[in-house]
């Protein structure tokens, strides 16, 4: 190595690999005790706070739908008022969209992708530790906001004008769009690192035609936060100034557009649908190679198909608005780009049949969430089409047939393969085996209770139960349906309970796990259960799209990688040719201190403008000293760059 540049033919000499070892332990890890809880930036720790918390937030937006379907189980039901249950769809579909659904895929992202792509770490440590704590305070904040009367009630999509000041008063509705400053925010952050580790720090050999598909899929759904989130945020800060300093984007009597909030909303709300899915297509395309036992059929095609659902998910986002008055041919587009979209998906599909009706199929706990999703993907999939029809998607808006597709796409195109993917990694998140007896049951009620639950809403829909009413007269014929989806929504919350227990239990006295439990090919594998805090001793060298199923069994290597301070090793975006070493930062408080500065701003810009004022001097001050340089840390780098 020559002035910081990787030299693949030099031979430097061996260092003795237990003390490597020891080093690399010592510069990686987190600070122990109560300092590690504050300055951890280590990927690993970031991504493990931040599937516990996304996790806590969907048993709470869980909880929630609970007391809804308990209220709608029997007609005239007085259990819960209006105002209350307005307050309760409003969370749980701002939680589970906002606070689960998306910074949980992100979340589980940051843990893997570095290991799938033989990096050490994640691109901008602090960052991603800063867009936790971001994450953590907006989430905090919108609950207690909730618990102590103020909750928002305008549902999870906050339609103007009935957000606006005159028909919604109180803070509920300006939480809500604080909320989703924090939250998206957090959001573009993760993408950035996202996409700057997977372009810049793969293994050498890791060739854009080599990656994991789960990192493609990772890839693909960052660009599209990066173009979507953007459009949120702009949005609900308009509506946060129309309310609180009498600004008149949405106000029709003053030259405003209602309309405008629906267009910016589900310009971004139709590509979180996507957010939420490509993801797990990346999952799925990970865990049935393994369990098939053979590489995936096709695999350019399935890279192809993730572009092409990308790029076409951002011309839907109409078809949620067919029942406004918008041209009749602009939403003929529209229906064309919904039916097209399925294409892509369908392509997947059959590569996914085609390598497991040709391999040999180790049916354990995760491949039966994958082939669940398959059925119910379908099934969602095709009301999705149904919808798509403008004449069809008008007589059924607003309806409980809509909820049904909504969670047949969501849930079983997002939340099945979510948990195929925890009993997949969880050897390699934990370093013990989940009881696979109890993901069976997990499984079978999770499926059951779904299809029990939601099923039903498609009739409820049909015969015209409309969405977000709080009780029905029993004349209308819904009971029996509502009672059903009622106790099938108290199954899957056994599910869920069931896998709770299982976790803590594996993590308590759940047997050791192997560095490679499942026969699988991809890098993750290739390292001890937990993995150590650098990752790799030692950075792969990649030579196929499955090392581990490579003749050999095991990546070569590269040397030359400080075990002094936190080295990686820096890479070209297509052929991954190694070019330079770069120098990470070291553990720090500031990205938690100026995370608690900029929310001090946010919240207190919900009661007086003038907190945006006086609350940037903290954010300044505390994100100048997070990068003011260190004078030990530059000149560790330069005595790093010289090394032979």
């Amino acid at each position: 190595m020559n002035g910081g540049k990787l030299d693949p033919t030099a031979a430097p000499a061996l260092p003795d690999p237990q003390s490597e070892a020891a080093n690399l332990e010592r510069t990686w890890r987190d600070p122990p005790g109560w300092r590690g809880w504050i300055c951890a930036i280590n990927h690993k720790t970031i991504s493990r706070r931040f599937m516990l918390t996304t996790f806590a937030f969907f048993v709470m937006g869980g909880i929630l739908a609970l007391l809804m379907r308990l209220q709608l189980a029997q007609p005239s039901s007085t259990l819960i008022g209006p105002r209350l249950y307005n307050q309760l769809f409003t969370m749980h579909g701002t939680t589970m969209m906002f606070m689960f659904a998306v910074p949980v895929m992100q979340a589980v992202a940051i843990y893997l992708v570095p290991l799938m792509i033989g990096a050490r770490s994640v691109a901008f440590p602090r960052m991603n530790a800063f867009a936790y704590w971001i994450f953590l305070f907006g989430g905090v904040m919108l609950y207690a906001a909730f618990f102590a009367g103020s909750g928002p009630d305008g549902g999870w999509f906050a339609y103007v004008p009935l957000t606006t000041a005159q028909f919604s008063s109180g803070k509920g509705i300006d939480f809500w769009a604080q909320m989703i400053t924090f939250t998206e925010l957090s959001g573009l952050m993760e993408a950035i690192v996202i996409i700057t580790t997977i372009l810049k720090m793969r293994a050498p050999g890791m060739s854009l035609n080599r990656m994991p598909l789960f990192a493609w899929a990772m890839l693909v759904t960052s660009f599209m936060v990066l173009f979507a989130m953007p459009a949120i945020m702009l949005a609900s800060t308009a509506l946060i100034t129309d309310r609180l300093v009498s600004t008149q984007f949405y106000t029709t009597d003053n030259g405003g557009d209602a309309l405008l909030w629906q267009h910016l909303f589900w310009f971004f709300g139709h590509p979180e649908v996507y957010f939420i899915f490509i993801p797990p297509l990346g999952f799925i395309s990970t865990i049935i190679p393994t369990f098939a036992r053979r590489p995936v059929v096709g695999y350019a095609a399935m890279v192809l198909s993730l572009i092409a659902t990308g790029f076409l998910a951002f011309g839907l986002w109409v078809h949620h608005m067919f029942a406004t008055n918008l041209p009749e041919l602009g939403k003929t587009f529209f229906t064309a780009a919904s039916l097209a979209i399925a294409l892509p998906s369908a392509v997947q599909i059959f590569c996914w049949i085609a390598t497991l009706w040709t391999g040999r199929l180790n049916f354990k706990t995760p491949l039966l969430f994958v082939l669940a999703f398959f059925f119910i993907l379908v099934l969602g999939g095709l009301t999705g089409l149904m919808l798509a029809s403008v004449p069809l998607d008008i007589q059924l808006h607003d309806t409980f047939f809509v909820v049904a597709h909504l969670h047949y796409v969501l849930l079983g195109g997002g939340v099945f393969p979510l948990f195929g993917a925890f009993y997949y990694w969880f050897p390699k998140f934990t370093g013990k085996m989940l009881n696979e007896r109890l993901g069976r049951w997990n499984f079978w009620l999770f499926f059951i209770g779904f299809n029990v639950t939601f099923f039903p809403m498609h009739w409820l829909g049909m015969h015209g139960m409309p969405r977000r009413v709080y009780t029905y007269p029993a004349k209308m014929g819904w009971g029996d349906m509502n009672m059903a989806a009622t106790i099938g929504a108290f199954l899957i919350a056994l599910s869920v309970l069931l896998f709770i227990i299982n976790v803590v239990r594996s993590c308590r006295k759940g047997v050791q796990a192997a560095a490679d439990p499942w026969g699988a090919g991809t890098l993750e594998w290739s390292m001890p259960s937990p993995p150590p805090a650098c990752n790799f001793d030692r950075v792969p060298v990649v030579h196929g799209q499955y090392p581990l199923w490579q003749p050999g069994g095991t990546p070569s290597h590269v040397r030359g990688l400080s075990d002094i301070q936190r080295e990686v090793l820096i890479t070209s975006i297509a052929d991954a040719v190694p070019d330079h070493r770069l120098s990470l930062p070291s553990s720090s408080p500031w990205p938690f201190i100026s995370a608690l500065a900029v929310t001090v701003l946010f919240i207190g810009s919900i009661f007086t403008p003038w907190a945006v004022v006086w609350a940037a001097i903290p954010v300044a001050a505390a994100t100048t000293i997070w990068f003011w340089p260190k004078r030990s840390t530059t000149a560790l780098h330069n005595k790093s760059e010289v090394r032979p």
